[in-house]
């Protein structure tokens, strides 16, 4: 095998297929990328075995051919390159000599026979989705996914298409959040999947602003095809809980706030909320509320916002970090905070649809 290429190209395809490589692997070849020259591109495919990535860039091949190189070793390589050019070619016994301006490097590589072959997606479920669509709603849900690995049905986003949308869920059991986007498929498409953080992860690094994406689904498997790059993933497998029952069905407060004043206000009181018992308080009454943190052996802050609120004084507690999460990934200037009680679960709300439940902090006055 033996191929030109531009530094850049080189680089910018294999950063985008390096994070799938597993770092604790007993399988060697896990840890490469594997390389195929043919016609006039370069393809790159990595795999951890769970999610799988492949991409192409332009390159000017002399000889085609595959192999696979360390993947971490080959990009820290590549960057550090001197000359924007790069000849590399791949001997018999898959040893990579890189030339470039007056560098040469040689590294082993594996043969490409052992790297795992990609799961077929022939007979599988396609959607067509706005690259918009997917980036904004996983923006706006994937801080919300639970980190923790014994509930493993809770360590991805429940993606559900019916009725004419596709409806993204995320929740770690103090918090949810949802977002929809209209989408068109046929009936027979209808169906409700669970999607691992590490391949939403990956799609949020792909997505753009512009055009399609294509999704397939199989029993267990996701497909994901985004510009000149293909992501597999295996689906979470598990019922995921019944999310709706969670959302406060009638709320007796509606606050609207202006979402930069309120996240920039909850940031600097929270300086002053305890690592071990993290929580601000949020006290509404007479057109204003004031937001407040104190830990006793370090000191207290207060500080007030006003909006439109003439209603019975009513107070709340709540995680600052997860109070600040959805409003750090919305871009609208006003949120809508509903509210029963002091107990029930606060929503968030814009105009559209998404929505977020907080669980409330029980503290003492």
């Amino acid at each position: 095998m033996k191929f030109r290429i531009s530094k850049e190209a080189l680089l910018d395809g294999l950063q985008k297929v390096q994070h799938v490589v597993s770092s604790r692997t007993t399988l060697p070849i896990l840890s490469n990328v594997l390389i195929v020259a043919k016609g006039d591109r370069l393809h790159l495919t990595t795999t951890d075995l769970d999610v799988g990535i492949t991409g192409s860039v332009l390159a000017s091949i002399e000889k085609e051919g595959a192999t696979t190189l360390p993947a971490k070793k080959f990009c820290n390589i590549v960057r550090e390159l001197p000359a924007s050019e790069v000849d590399i070619s791949v001997d018999g016994k898959n040893i990579a000599t890189i030339r470039c301006g007056a560098a040469t490097f040689k590294i082993n590589g594996l043969g490409e026979a052992e790297f795992p072959p990609f799961p077929d997606f022939a007979s599988a479920k396609e959607f067509k989705i706005l690259q918009n669509d997917m980036r904004d709603g996983l923006r706006k849900t994937s801080y919300a996914i639970s980190t923790d690995e014994t509930r493993y049905v809770l360590n991805g986003i429940y993606t559900s298409f019916r009725d004419g949308k596709m409806t993204l869920v995320a929740t770690d059991g103090r918090r949810l959040a949802m977002a929809e986007s209209d989408l068109e498929f046929p009936a027979s498409h209808e169906t409700d999947v669970i999607i691992p953080t590490k391949a939403v992860q990956e799609v949020q690094r792909l997505v753009g602003t512009e055009g399609e994406l294509t999704l397939r689904l199989s029993d267990s498997q996701v497909y994901f095809s985004i510009g000149d790059t293909i992501l597999v993933s295996k689906l979470i497998e598990g019922n995921y809980p019944n999310y709706r029952q969670v959302i406060p069905g009638n709320t007796n407060e509606r606050v609207e706030i202006p979402r930069e004043a309120l996240l920039e206000t909850v940031k600097r009181v929270s300086l002053l909320s305890s690592d071990k018992a993290s929580s601000v308080k949020l006290f509404f009454g007479d057109n204003k509320v004031e937001i407040s943190a104190n830990t006793p052996d370090v000191g207290e802050a207060r500080e007030d916002l006003l909006v439109k609120f003439e209603s019975k004084e009513i107070q709340v507690a709540y995680n600052p970090e997860f109070l600040m999460a959805p409003l750090r990934n919305l871009e609208t200037e006003t949120v809508y905070l509903d509210l029963i009680d002091e107990m029930s679960p606060g929503v968030i709300r814009i105009d559209g649809s998404f929505l977020y439940v907080i669980m409330p902090m029980r503290v003492t006055n």
